[in-house]
């Protein structure tokens, strides 16, 4: 999500200065690669690079097929077969062992949700998305339908008109959608009736959104790191004067005040998780019954386990007694068990852990896991 808002960020300063702009999208990787189907890259006219398609080693050429593209003004889908031992014959050295099909994409201004504006109703609230990508494996450099719609809502949007859809499997592609969101993860699949057409079916969640209880010098180095990954953050506490904005600069919302009074402005959702470190008993205890019952992936409990033990006997003792699945999502001691001391350590070990958790992950090293690193994404319905 972070970028997707950097690569609309540089888009609207491209736009100011009047530079054409392309976008590159990865849609399908066959075998293994740095960047897997989603990640974007914005290239303008004068070579301007935000976001990544890969670790570095395709952007360079990547950035004469875009500003190719660009000059054209027409899309085309570009492969990047790392497989090939003398991968060098593209003046790079790749070593993935890996397809990859790149979508090249000029953006037209003018052009009612185009693939930027339909990236920009993707961070415009905290609601899941399925973004569409259509393109062709076979005739690559022939015109690509490319990213060309956005389910929402029970509604969509797009930038090709009825009978293109239509003939392009449109009703196809939203029965599809309507999985993806129940198994929020994306599939690449076949468009029938549609030779060589393929449809990149994106799910699209909110960004992960942090809910930070306490504003001691501890959670300043947590706020930067979760900046550094593009999190959403709120911090709330009781101390106005430890609560600001000048210690605070990289959290979107500040709250002071009583557990009472903050907590109706506190909205956890299942992409946020919430950290108690108030550093105060009887304040995230309240917070604690304040925010049950807990719809939301993640609460975290600062300090020994006889802490968390003690909240709950506590939240026992006022009438809620956690069951099973209750207490599958709170985490106290909270964070991965990384041998962590300073204040920074600490808060990697906390991030690590949330991501974790957020992503339906078991922590464990990649030499362990078997096959590859990441699933894949042919459909298996």
């Amino acid at each position: 999500m972070k970028e997707t808002k950097e690569i609309i960020k540089a888009f609207d300063l491209a736009r100011q200065s009047g530079e054409k702009i392309a976008l590159a999208t990865v849609v399908q990787v066959d075998g293994s690669s740095y960047r897997r189907p989603g990640a974007r890259m914005l290239v303008t006219e004068n070579g301007q690079l935000t976001g990544a398609i890969s670790g570095g080693c395709l952007e360079g050429d990547a950035l004469k097929k875009a500003q190719l593209v660009i000059f054209k003004k027409k899309s085309m889908l570009v492969t990047y077969d790392t497989t090939d031992e003398d991968d060098a014959k593209f003046g790079i050295g790749l070593g993935c062992n890996g397809i990859i099909h790149i979508l090249m994409e000029p953006i037209d201004e003018e052009q009612e949700n185009n693939p930027i504006a339909l990236l920009r109703q993707c961070i415009e609230d905290r609601e899941d998305k399925v973004l569409v990508t259509i393109f062709d494996v076979k005739n690559k450099r022939s015109t690509q339908v490319g990213t060309c719609l956005l389910f929402k809502d029970r509604r969509f949007a797009s930038n090709a008109n009825f009978s293109i859809l239509n003939e392009l499997g449109q009703i196809y592609s939203m029965e599809k959608s309507k999985e993806v969101f129940s198994l929020e993860k994306s599939v690449i699949l076949p468009l029938h009736g549609a030779e060589n057409l393929h449809a990149f079916v994106e799910f699209v969640p909110a960004a992960i959104k942090l809910i930070i209880i306490g504003a001691g010098n501890d959670v300043q180095p947590l706020t930067q790191l979760s900046s550094v990954l593009g999190w959403e953050m709120d911090l709330a506490d009781g101390r106005s004067d430890h609560a600001t904005k000048n210690r605070f600069p990289l959290v979107d919302q500040i709250i002071s005040g009583k557990a009472a009074e903050i907590l109706p402005k506190l909205k956890p959702d299942k992409q946020t998780a919430v950290v108690l470190m108030s550093h105060n008993f009887n304040y995230d205890l309240e917070i604690m019954k304040g925010l049950y019952p807990y719809r939301f992936p993640y609460l975290g409990v600062l300090g020994p386990k006889k802490k968390l033990q003690k909240l709950i006997e506590n939240l026992s003792n006022s009438g809620i007694h956690l069951n099973e699945e209750n207490h599958k999502v709170v985490f106290g001691p909270m964070g991965l068990n990384l041998g962590a001391e300073s204040p920074e350590e600490i808060a990697l070990s906390i991030i690590s852990e949330v991501k974790a958790v957020i992503s339906r992950q078991n922590p464990a090293h990649l030499k362990l896991k078997e096959g590859p690193i990441h699933e894949d994404e042919k459909p298996s319905w």
